[in-house]
């Protein structure tokens, strides 16, 4: 919508953002100036494009000035002044924004009060040719209409968004249920024990049948219950046991040191071959005195000495580790 009067300076004042209501209906009162309604969302920028055109001969000194019942805190522009060539059109960008908690302010949620969200102002243009005193020449009335945005509006009919109560009503019931809206939108952050709150590990923990572990930290648990299934599936196995030694102590992995001896988290077997000697080297693949089945040796290498707990990574060790099996354990 945009208003044009006849004077000495062509002046066009458009909205950058019009109510979704019909403007007839939005002023409850009637002898308020019919003029041009802009909506304001709180926290959000709204914008008037003033267009100003010099059809004269000579330059023209425009001073804009701006009134009204409009918080002044809520724009900018109270005055500006422009000189305007003539035969040449300017525009002025003029900016309002209403506050972010204006409908949950202390003063906005008082009982047996009304908050007021209808406002009215006037943008008043004076010009001046070289030489000549300054006065006014046009005028613009404005309607603000502070109103909150209701997404609900997107899904009803046209006929709907033209009752500006509607748009109101509905931002209501928006808020409502908001929080469970988000809720929904991150849930995925829930059922994930490394974004999940404290509160809801225990339930995680259930849910994948990990045993709660209170002696160890916070993280450590959100890891191990994130890899409970991978653990269940290499349980037993060397896969298995560095898996959840280097969950529990924190040393590196290794993948791709090729050398077992060289891993921070080493986990050695030995194979007899009993008396052949050929392919053996005595003291890794062959034993006097005979072999020793189903044993194996896990040889931990922390680049911080004393800073793996022994007693954690033996009961770590007992609960992957076949029955049948025993070990030996070497902590540098």
């Amino acid at each position: 919508m945009t208003l044009a009067r006849s004077s000495p300076l062509d002046l066009e004042v458009i909205p950058m953002r019009l109510p979704d209501a019909d403007p007839e209906l939005l002023h409850h009162d009637p002898l308020a100036p019919e003029g041009i309604p802009l909506m304001l969302i709180p926290g959000e920028p709204s914008q008037l494009m003033v267009k100003l055109g010099n059809p004269g001969e000579q330059p023209l000194n425009v001073t804009l000035e701006f009134r009204g019942n409009l918080p002044q805190a809520w724009y900018s522009c109270e005055r500006e002044n422009s000189q305007i060539s003539p035969g040449i059109s300017q525009d002025i960008i003029i900016e309002f924004q209403a506050p972010d908690d204006f409908f949950e302010a202390f003063l906005a949620l008082r009982e047996n009060s009304s908050l007021r969200i209808n406002y009215s102002g006037r943008l008043q243009v004076y010009g001046a040719m070289p030489g000549t005193v300054s006065q006014l020449i046009d005028v613009a009335d404005i309607n603000f209409y502070v109103r909150p945005q209701s997404r609900y509006l997107d899904f009803l009919p046209q006929i709907y968004r033209e009752v500006d109560f509607v748009g109101r009503f509905l931002k209501i019931i928006e808020e409502t249920f908001n929080p469970d809206v988000q809720m929904m939108a991150s849930l995925f952050a829930y059922l994930d024990p490394l974004t999940a709150p404290q509160s809801m590990l225990p339930f995680l923990a259930h849910w994948v049948g990990w045993e709660w572990q209170s002696y160890l930290s916070l993280d450590q648990q959100r890891s191990l219950i994130r890899h409970a299934l991978e653990i269940y599936r290499w349980r037993g196995t060397r896969r298995g046991l560095r898996l959840y030694l280097h969950l529990a102590t924190g040393l590196p992995l290794d993948d791709r040191v090729e050398r077992e001896e060289d891993k921070h988290i080493a986990i050695l077997e030995t194979f007899s071959q009993g008396l052949v000697l050929d392919h053996s080297i005595l003291g890794q693949d062959a034993l006097l005195g005979g072999g020793q089945p189903f044993h194996f040796r896990v040889h931990l290498q922390p680049d911080t000495p004393g800073s793996v707990d022994e007693a954690l990574v033996r009961q770590v060790i007992d609960q992957q580790k076949p029955a049948f099996c025993t070990y030996e354990l070497q902590i540098d």
